[in-house]
């Protein structure tokens, strides 16, 4: 809208279908979000307009709240729902404090879909090969747009903590510093949408898709969590001896008694499971482990003050309004129960079958089509809702014959 149109605070309005609008642009029937598509309002927050320094053109960007028109939040919004396991946290005197990580991958242009992915030519005149992990080179030509990326970070007002090149090719991460939930996930929606933008200026592609290549780690974006006394702000996952209290026992708990209900929340489309087909740095399981990457639910070594659960399974393709929604309901959901973990886990280790998570995205909407938890935790109509968005993606896949499914099966009798 235009500038005056805003500074006016005149009302944008917004079809309720849209917030479960798929990937491909349809919508599921029109009963999973009222029959005669009623107007939301897109409310404004005060403290996410952004002017946007990578556009010439005078633009800025406002992060909304989607209400009803009666003036609650939408019960199918993501952001909405983050702000509601929030608000049950203070009803306790509690205050969640999450960290999120994202990885990403930065492409050469890619106009054939059918083709694969490459990384951008270096400065050298080759193609990186997969030996850069953690590496400080810069023959790979990212320098400009890298620098831009860091100028529009804190024109935004984004803190980062570490930036490095991560295990793939051509595949970088960000940690972003730990602060309130909500300013969390917004700011990591911003850094994805900006990632975006100023690649197109510097005529790259960076792609968040869980698993872009093949032979490849995939992408990540785990969220590290920890709970403190909203008055004083003391970390309750730590005695005053330093030691682990019974509150973390149980926010392990209920991580755990959630994730296999979870997983579509957390790895929403076909792709992210090919990312958890990995058995190392992309756990598919519910295990929880002092340190130990293969394990789900991590606990990184840190002083007691910081102690703190990190859940593994969400990929840069997750929404993380509502992976953060879910994985903070989730050790919720323990605390107040009082839910008691299984043994950690360290070395190597089987799964058990009753920590083991759905591994395709049918198999995680079958899983959470039975739940009654999500539905107690997010409402019926979220649940149901985002069931038939994903449901509408899903049997768009199968409409489609894959190139291994030409090459290998083809020739058989």
């Amino acid at each position: 809208m235009t500038a005056e149109g805003f500074l006016e605070g005149r009302r944008l309005q917004l079809a309720r279908g849209v917030l479960l609008q798929c990937i491909m642009g349809g919508y599921p029937p029109s009963r999973f979000y009222g029959s005669d598509d009623g107007d939301l309002a897109l409310v404004a927050d005060p403290k996410q307009i952004h002017r946007l320094p990578w556009s010439q053109q005078p633009r800025a960007l406002a992060i909304c709240d989607a209400d009803e028109l009666t003036g609650e939040s939408s019960r199918l919004s993501t952001r909405g729902q983050l702000k509601a396991v929030v608000a049950r946290y203070a009803a306790l005197g509690l205050a969640p404090v999450v960290a999120t990580e994202l990885e990403f991958f930065v492409f050469a242009p890619n106009p054939d879909p059918t083709q694969p992915f490459q990384p951008p030519m270096g400065l050298d005149g080759r193609r990186e090969d997969g030996q850069s992990a953690f590496s400080i080179s810069s023959n790979n030509g990212l320098r400009p747009f890298f620098s831009e990326v860091y100028a529009c970070m804190a024109a935004l007002g984004l803190p980062r903590d570490t930036f490095m090149h991560e295990m793939g090719v051509s595949q970088f991460e960000i940690n972003l510093l730990h602060g309130d939930p909500l300013l969390l996930a917004d700011q990591t929606f911003l850094f994805k949408h900006l990632l975006k933008e100023v690649a197109l200026k510097h005529g790259l592609t960076v792609v968040c898709m869980a698993k872009p290549l093949a032979h490849t780690p995939g992408s990540s974006m785990h969220i590290h969590q920890s709970v403190v006394e909203a008055a004083s702000g003391r970390n309750v996952f730590s005695d005053d001896a330093g030691e682990p209290t019974a509150t973390f026992r149980h926010f392990i708990g209920g991580q755990q008694a959630c994730l296999a209900d979870f997983t579509a929340l957390f790895a929403p489309n076909v792709n992210s499971y090919q990312r958890l087909c990995h058995p190392f740095a992309s756990p598919n399981n519910a295990c929880w482990s002092h340190d130990n990457r293969s394990a789900g639910l991590r606990i990184p070594a840190s002083s007691p003050v910081a102690r703190r659960v990190e859940n593994r399974l969400p990929g840069a393709d997750a929404n993380p309004y509502l992976a953060i929604a879910a994985s903070l309901a989730a050790g919720l959901y323990g605390i107040e129960h009082r839910l008691e973990p299984s043994a950690a886990i360290q070395g190597e280790f089987e799964v058990p079958d009753n920590l083991s998570l759905p591994c395709t995205l049918h198999a995680a909407l079958e899983r959470l089509k039975r739940s009654h938890l999500a539905k107690e935790l997010f409402g019926a109509e979220f649940i149901e809702g985002y069931i038939a968005s994903k449901t509408l993606e899903l049997t768009s896949f199968f409409d489609e014959i894959t190139p291994w499914e030409r090459r290998v099966l083809a020739a058989q009798a």
